[in-house]
């Protein structure tokens, strides 16, 4: 289904169940036009994941568990199931918990569909009280950075990064705040998703390319908040490629740094940012825009799609139990 931009709908998520199908708003197709897919089969959400239809580790962990929810409904081989779906994408811990979490519920003989209703609407439940904490962090006239897509796309509903960005907003009637967003090369989620969800909630923003974020923070930048796909035991987080850069500065021009997630995004099992896996995806992303190609034929591409930042250069991480200092994780285990 295609619809005009105008018709988006408040209540629509960036993923739900209806009707015995799998529904989720098309990234790709953002920020032109707004398609709803829908999905019958598990393996066809698992291919969702894998090409990026929803992205965003809390949207993908919805996702995977309402794949999980359709190899319950039809009879599948759950453990298989669990296995194709952990195998779309490596890196947002997410698309691990959900699976595990749904997993367990189904052991126990839970219903399918409301099981995977929860997991959604808890993940909603987490980024509101994410919003609330980090709202505590903003002031009136502050201007923030972020990078990728951190909202509600990304994240069932009402986001993460973005989280205490539409909550100090509250609609034009709360403080006033302007976001830089970084365009996110190559796939531009910050430009087609993050700077789109800005539009529909009237949040004061402007599009910088990503080499542009050292200029202006040193003109003026009062802090960055950004997600992240997988967050490690010390505190080291995977997030999307460019997000270690912009620590880095942010350090430097004494800018505080934020990470807004939920405790599902973090591994206790990973100690240390090394034993996170990268996602290597492929060179064509880099090397061509659209159908466009874009580099010299013949000359190839180098395109992970993450980078991991220490810890050292993290302010706090803005959980759904509070503002937590990189020293405060181990005490979470």
């Amino acid at each position: 289904m295609k619809v005009g931009l105008g018709d988006v709908k408040n209540e629509m998520r960036a993923v739900w169940f209806a009707n015995g199908e799998v529904r989720m708003i098309d990234q790709r197709k953002l920020p032109n036009d707004l398609v709803i897919v829908s999905f019958k089969d598990h393996l066809d959400v698992a291919t969702a994941i894998r090409n990026m239809t929803v992205r965003g580790a809390p949207s993908i962990g919805a996702a995977a568990a309402y794949g999980m929810c359709l190899a319950a409904m039809k009879g599948r081989d759950l453990k298989e199931a669990a296995a194709v779906l952990k195998a779309a994408r490596p890196t947002a811990n997410d698309l691990f918990y959900a699976v595990d979490h749904m997993t367990a519920e189904l052991k126990k003989k839970a219903v399918p569909q409301k099981a995977a209703d929860d997991y959604a609407q808890m993940i909603v439940d987490k980024c509101i009280k994410i919003g609330e904490y980090g709202d505590t962090l903003i002031n009136d006239g502050d201007v923030i950075m972020t990078h990728c897509n951190a909202g509600a796309l990304a994240t069932v509903d009402v986001g993460t990064a973005l989280a205490p960005v539409r909550k100090a907003h509250a609609g034009g009637k709360g403080k006033k705040i302007f976001v830089f967003v970084s365009e996110t090369r190559p796939r531009l989620q910050g430009m087609q998703l993050t700077a789109w969800e800005l539009l529909q909630e009237g949040v004061p923003h402007s599009i910088i390319t990503d080499s542009a974020s050292g200029h202006f923070m040193k003109m003026g930048v009062n802090m960055v908040i950004v997600g992240a796909d997988r967050i490690a035991a010390n505190g080291d987080f995977a997030n999307k490629i460019g997000t270690y850069e912009k620590a880095v500065l942010a350090k430097e021009h004494n800018i505080p740094f934020y990470v807004a997630a939920p405790v599902s995004t973090f591994d206790f099992s990973a100690e240390n940012g090394d034993m996170i896996q990268i996602e290597e995806r492929a060179e064509e992303e880099v090397t061509m825009i659209g159908t466009m190609r874009v580099a010299p034929v013949g000359t190839r591409a180098l395109n992970p799609s993450f980078d991991v930042t220490p810890s050292r250069y993290v302010t706090g991480f803005i959980t759904e139990k509070g503002i937590l200092r990189p020293d405060d994780i181990s005490r979470m285990r």
